[in-house]
């Protein structure tokens, strides 16, 4: 059976002077405006701000848990030990001190708030604050990951169990490689490392099977011919069709991977 939420809407408010140990939980706000106030102790929760202009403003200790935060402005306003518990936020202008200040304590709260502000600077072409929240984002996902199959935290034990529990391990795996060969889609340099990665098991297989191991000099002139064996303008036969078969992928996946970050970047852009 639905009852009435009782939310109230107010449009059009302005607050004049500093609000401490206040209550407007559960409100709908429509151009709410403030500028250079104090809030302590305030209790925001389950509010929608529609087209809120709070600029400068200072928020201590509030409690924004479940809030939406909509088209509003919030640029340069601070916030200390706020909570924002499942809020989330589009196309809002809001600093990204609020990254390191107002991130929830665990971590799968923390992912997706970090998640929500990504998207929102995404919508807003912010490109600088969308990587420091795609920063965030990654260490709380790989944190929640790793807690969700290995921690004896009672939160993780009662909800994650048997061959959930294996799953997750296997995702945890899965984001522990792909971080290591390019930081999950964020990182060019870790993907050119995995390529000279790549050069080295090439150089190594080379000598090996076709050179003398003893000799420093093979490993050198190897390593010169590695880039041509992995971007295939190495015409030489004496390669197996199974080795060749496997340089030919791995070349595919670097290069889908590159393009992808390219790709990335000009979007943000």
């Amino acid at each position: 059976m639905l009852d009435d939420s009782q939310r109230e809407t107010l449009t059009d408010k302005m607050f004049k002077g500093e609000e401490a140990d206040s209550g407007y939980s559960n409100k709908f706000f429509i151009r709410l405006v403030g500028l250079r106030i104090v809030f302590r102790n305030v209790d925001f929760k389950y509010c929608i701000f529609d087209a809120a202009y709070l600029r400068n403003c200072t928020f201590e200790s509030c409690d924004f848990t479940g809030c939406r935060f909509i088209n509003s402005n919030l640029v340069g306003s601070a916030f200390n030990g706020c909570k924002f518990d499942y809020a989330t936020f589009e196309k809002t202008q809001i600093d990204t001190d609020i990254l390191q200040s107002g991130c929830p304590g665990s971590e799968n709260l923390k992912l997706k708030f970090a998640r929500s502000l990504r998207t929102n600077y995404q919508q807003l072409g912010d490109a600088k604050a969308a990587n420091k929240a795609i920063s965030i984002e990654l260490n709380a996902t790989e944190d929640h990951l790793y807690k969700a199959w290995i921690s004896k935290e009672s939160y993780y034990r009662n909800k994650y169990k048997g061959v959930v529990r294996a799953t997750l391990f296997a995702e945890w795996l899965e984001f522990k490689l792909l971080d290591f060969i390019w930081g999950n889609g964020e990182s060019a340099y870790k993907l050119f490392r995995a390529v000279f990665l790549v050069l080295l098991l090439i150089t190594v297989y080379d000598v090996f099977n076709f050179g003398d191991p003893n000799a420093v000099s093979n490993y050198w002139s190897s390593f010169i011919k590695s880039p041509q064996i992995l971007f295939g303008v190495n015409g030489s036969s004496e390669y197996p069709g199974s080795f060749l078969a496997v340089v030919f992928a791995t070349r595919l996946v670097m290069f889908g991977f590159f393009m992808s970050i390219i790709i990335k970047r000009f979007n943000k852009r």
